[in-house]
């Protein structure tokens, strides 16, 4: 009979999962050529994959009903658009007389109004704040007594409501400096606000927040927010403020609400000298860290702008990309795969036109960019942060001048626009749920889903963990290990090596606030100090490292660092983590000592790590873009202030992640083997 070791040895044989890992292993290099490969030809492919759009709530209904817009809510418009602006031309005090003006007319309307003053906020870096809602744009203004901005809240009570649910418009405008765009999209809103105070199946109460701008379009709104969710109490200038935006109607002098906010509309007019063949709708979602409405508000919109208005529906894309040579080589070779495949089965519906596809991978792309960035596209992002669907509805229209009887078309079309989409989330019975919350957005029609574009960054990290388990097993079988009785625990030296260069990079995030500690200092001294400072913190901690001639483990243990990390921030921001792979993941698996390395091998990792730096990262994605803000070493600091300035989760994977990981490749190149 076989012994009990024996019996084991067969049954441990027979286990098909640890033999596939075996040859997993053993197998890592081609592995991971064949993941990384595949994971970049399943980027290309998203553009091919998208599908079309589909309202998946069916008490939306858009379009059910007709509109109900008179000629008599579009005079108003129009006569109110002429109040604006010859109040523009005659008052020197436009700051206080056109938020008056909005008041008065609400109220004549038959809207609850009131006042909301606020003061500007000012951002400078602080650590803490990465762990609270984003306050305001990016603005140095000292916050005092002297300056403050008044918004105008009109609210219609719905006749069939109970107060619980509310739907909110908001118009930004400036009234310092109040153009021609701005007040007609103040037009719009209030062709859309005349209806809707005279309709009898509103079952949600309706805000319009005339949200003063002149400290820019998400501190006013996001400030609004702040006290509808959490009151505050400010006493200063309260007495003038009464005195001085007072009207001959009744307006609340205390701060008025309505109900749970179910959805917010932001409505713009374009600011473009450009003439386009019809009137288009431009639709921006993005907000912080990523953070998209669901995909059902952006459908209705779209759907009613192209069905209802005869709107051309864009969404923001790469212009450069559209131009971009080697994408349409890329696109020509999926129109001739998919002719192929429809040949071989008419079923088949894979493949699109050259032109869908160049189109469509400029406007993911730009998705891709907006998200990872983190900062939002519009004031609409200030709604994210408390959880309300929002986006804001750019209209563009076909001429750059409008002359008095299309502005009255314009109006009409516009209000009309926003009468349905208010009527299609008035019939919600619950909050928006049905349909996605992650996604990427390829034309105003077609979609990714999470489910898709997840297979592209699990097919970039999947060689991280198979690359770590290798060089591991490798490390343990080594013909010379080290003269030690703890042979098992030699893991943890390299592991206090990577702990120590994370720990520095969560050092390097904190130093800003130290170097706006020094007073009227330019933007390249700032950074200037900021990297003498890292460098220096560096050369403090690289005392704690001790120094071993197994660079296999110290790999081992980046690559899994870095796994761990991407994955951590795919769940946050995926756009972040996407980029963050396409340049970490290569870096880590091509590492090696430049003493074991070939000479092509070591080329190749040099490239790698120059590209690897955030820096030259940042300068490779605004040269491949065609994004332009600036130059040298301002336009950077600029970009990581506005990352502080909204808490985008970017800086965070940035200092913590890809910075620790890309000083480890560098410390594994140079090491004495």
């Amino acid at each position: 009979m076989a012994s009990t070791p024996e019996i084991e040895g067969q049954k441990q044989k027979h286990r098909p999962i640890i033999r596939i890992g075996i040859f997993i292993i053993a197998h890592s290099l081609l592995v991971s050529v064949v993941c990384c490969v595949a994971g970049v030809l399943a980027l290309f492919l998203l553009p091919v994959l998208a599908k079309k759009t589909y309202i998946s709530e069916n008490a939306l209904m858009p379009g059910s009903a007709s509109s109900m817009i008179s000629d008599q809510d579009v005079s108003g418009a129009t006569r109110f658009i002429n109040e604006l602006n010859s109040l523009k031309s005659k008052s020197q005090n436009s700051g206080i007389e056109i938020p008056r003006l909005i008041a008065l007319h609400m109220a004549n309307m038959g809207g609850e109004v009131s006042y909301h003053k606020f003061q500007t906020q000012q951002n400078n870096f602080h650590p803490l704040h990465f762990f609270t809602s984003p306050n305001a744009e990016a603005n140095f203004v000292n916050k005092t007594c002297e300056s403050f901005a008044i918004n105008t809240i009109g609210i219609i009570r719905a006749p069939r409501g109970d107060g619980k649910e509310s739907i909110v418009l908001v118009t930004p405008y400036n009234p310092l400096n109040l153009s021609q765009t701005e007040a007609l999209s103040l037009g719009i809103a209030y062709s859309a606000f005349s209806l809707l105070t005279q309709v009898s199946w509103l079952a949600k109460d309706i805000i319009w927040l005339a949200a003063d701008s002149q400290y820019g379009q998400y501190n006013s709104v996001a400030a609004w927010l702040r006290h509808y969710h959490s009151p505050s109490f400010d006493t200063c200038h309260e007495s003038n403020l009464d005195s001085t935006v007072s009207v001959s109607v009744s307006v609340s002098d205390s701060f008025r609400r309505a109900g749970t906010m179910a959805a917010a509309l932001v409505i713009k007019v374009a600011d473009t000298s450009e003439e386009f063949e019809q009137d288009s709708l431009n639709i921006y979602a993005e907000a912080s860290n990523g953070q998209m409405p669901n995909l059902d508000l952006i459908n209705i919109a779209s759907y009613l702008a192209v069905h209802g208005q005869g709107f051309r529906v864009r969404v923001e894309k790469f212009m450069s990309l559209v131009d971009a040579t080697w994408l349409k080589v890329i696109g020509h070779v999926f129109e001739f795969v998919g002719k192929i495949a429809r040949s071989l089965n008419p079923q088949w519906k894979f493949g699109v036109s050259v032109k869908e596809y160049v189109e469509g991978s400029a406007t993911l792309v730009s998705s891709l960019y907006n998200q990872a960035l983190g900062v939002p596209t519009g004031s609409h992002g200030a709604f994210r942060d408390y959880q309300v669907d929002a986006i804001t509805m750019e209209i563009s229209p076909k001429l750059s001048s409008i002359s008095k009887s299309r502005q009255t078309e314009f109006l009409f079309r516009g209000g009309s626009l926003i009468e349905g989409v208010i009527r299609s989330v008035n019939n919600l019975l619950e909050k928006f749920h049905q349909s996605f919350f992650l996604y990427l957005l390829t034309s105003s029609n077609r979609f990714i889903s999470v489910g898709v574009y997840m297979i592209p960054f699990l097919l970039l990290v999947a060689p991280l963990p198979i690359a770590a388990a290798s060089l591991f097993s490798d490390a343990n079988n080594s013909k010379n290990p080290p003269s030690t009785s703890f042979k098992s625990w030699r893991w943890l030296h390299p592991t206090k090596t990577v702990f120590l260069i994370h720990l520095w990079g969560a050092i390097v995030s904190l130093l800003p606030y130290f170097t706006y500690q020094i007073p009227d200092a330019n933007p390249t001294s700032r950074l200037l100090t900021w990297i003498s400072l890292s460098i220096f913190a560096l050369i403090v901690l690289r005392s704690f490292f001790r120094s071993y001639s197994e660079w296999t483990l110290l790999k081992s243990v980046t690559v899994s660092a870095s796994f761990v990390g991407l994955c951590l921030m795919s769940v946050i921001n995926f756009a972040t983590a996407e980029i963050g792979a396409m340049f970490l993941v290569p870096m880590c698996l091509m590492i090696r000592p430049w003493r074991v390395a070939g000479k092509i091998q070591s080329f190749f990792s040099f490239v790698l790590i120059v590209f690897g730096f955030p820096g030259s990262g940042f300068f490779v994605v605004r040269g491949l873009f065609g994004i332009e803000n600036g130059s040298g070493f301002d336009e950077f600091w600029y970009w990581v202030e506005s990352l502080w300035a909204w808490n985008s989760a970017t800086y965070i994977y940035i200092c913590l992640v890809h910075l620790p990981c890309w000083v480890l490749c560098i410390y594994i190149l140079l090491h004495r083997c």
